[in-house]
C-alpha cells in the first residue's frame, strides 16, 4: 500500500476559498483570537434566534389550525370555547404571518 503525505495549504489559499461567514476554523491557523470569536459567537447567535423564530412561526400556524379544529367542532365544544377558538384562528395566521415577515425581511430568515 501507498504512504500518502499530506502537504499544509498556504494560508493565502485558505482565506480566499473560506465562504464570508463560515464556521470552519483552520486548525492550521491557530486559536481564534477574541475578536474573531465573538464574532462567529454572534453569527451562531443570530442563526439559532432565526431558527427559534421560524419555530415560533409554524408553532403558531399549528396552533391556528387546532384552533380552527375546534372552531367547526359543532356541538361537541361549549359555544364560549368554538367562539374563543374561531377569534385565534383567525387571528393567528396573520400573526405568524408578520412575524415571519418581520425576520425575513431583516435577512434573518431562511
Amino acid at each position: 500500500m501507498a504512504v500518502r503525505h499530506l502537504s499544509p495549504v498556504p494560508d493565502a489559499e485558505l482565506k480566499a476559498a473560506e465562504p464570508a461567514n463560515s464556521e470552519v476554523v483552520a486548525i492550521s491557523r491557530g486559536p481564534e483570537s477574541t475578536t474573531e470569536r465573538i464574532r462567529r459567537l454572534q453569527w451562531e447567535a443570530r442563526v439559532l434566534a432565526a431558527e427559534q423564530a421560524e419555530a415560533l412561526g409554524a408553532d403558531l400556524e399549528a396552533m391556528a389550525a387546532r384552533a380552527l379544529e375546534i372552531a367547526e367542532g359543532g356541538e361537541a365544544y361549549p359555544a364560549g370555547v368554538r367562539e374563543l377558538a374561531s377569534r385565534i384562528a383567525s387571528d393567528l395566521p396573520e400573526k405568524a404571518k408578520t412575524l415571519l415577515t418581520i425576520l425575513h425581511r431583516n435577512g434573518t430568515g431562511s
